[in-house]
């Protein structure tokens, strides 16, 4: 028997608040899925050396935080 045939026999068996609950559950399902196919991991340091617009003194202690250092 397929699939799809078994699902549906065993939904049609079911009372309809647990059909509605089964229904909640596949759209989580779903959702999850293409979440998790939709947004792929960037990786650490993946930008390294693309940007250029940074002070050559980034890294250096600001006068600001003198006073805390």
């Amino acid at each position: 028997m397929a699939t799809e045939q078994l699902l549906l026999e065993e939904f049609n068996k079911l009372p309809t608040p647990l059909q509605q609950e089964v229904l909640d559950f596949i759209g989580y399902l779903s959702s999850k899925y293409h979440s998790k196919r939709s947004a792929p991991k960037r990786k650490a340091g993946s930008m390294k050396g693309l940007v250029t617009y940074m002070s050559n003194d980034f890294n250096a202690p600001l006068e600001d935080f003198k006073d805390y250092m």
